[in-house]
């Protein structure tokens, strides 16, 4: 199975971007990982709040291709624990989805027309992160969970 995170805007923080880069040099030793930065709306704060979401959700939608199991990391989604996130991508392994692709919206989220073709909605927590470090939790979620898969050291509970 082939994954692909795509976001809303440039990594800013050198923290950040290193913590990711960690994160993707690991993850590709399991499965192939695409991780795609898309410019940021321009002159967004100007925009009413349902024009930046449809906009950013053109943007998006894009890069989502027609095979790909669609995942939407959304503050409303469902949160799950690390073995949980795990099994859900196992199983979708093994039923042979062949590519996911997991989408990070500006910072208003994502509108109810993109939530609708979503095939899932993801929660990380219940607090609230910004746009930028959502990234870095993902990417080590996302490795973690391969660990998990794997039965490999990273994982305590």
């Amino acid at each position: 199975m082939k994954i692909r995170l795509v976001v809303i805007g440039k990594t800013e923080e050198d923290y950040l971007k290193r913590g990711i880069s960690l994160y993707l040099d690991r993850i590709i030793r399991y499965v192939p990982f695409e991780y795609i930065e898309l410019p940021a709306l321009k002159k967004a704060a100007s925009l009413p709040l349902a024009e930046q979401q449809s906009r950013e959700e053109e943007i998006l939608m894009k890069q989502v291709r027609n095979d790909e199991t669609m995942v939407l990391l959304d503050e409303n989604g469902e949160q799950m624990r690390s073995k949980d996130f795990a099994n859900y991508l196992n199983l979708r392994m093994i039923s042979g989805i062949r590519s996911m692709v997991f989408l990070v919206g500006g910072p208003y989220g994502f509108s109810k027309d993109i939530r609708k073709q979503a095939g899932k909605l993801i929660s990380l927590s219940r607090m609230t992160f910004s746009h930028q470090m959502v990234r870095l939790i993902f990417t080590e979620q996302l490795y973690r969970a391969f660990t998990i898969i794997r039965n490999e050291p990273y994982h305590h509970e």
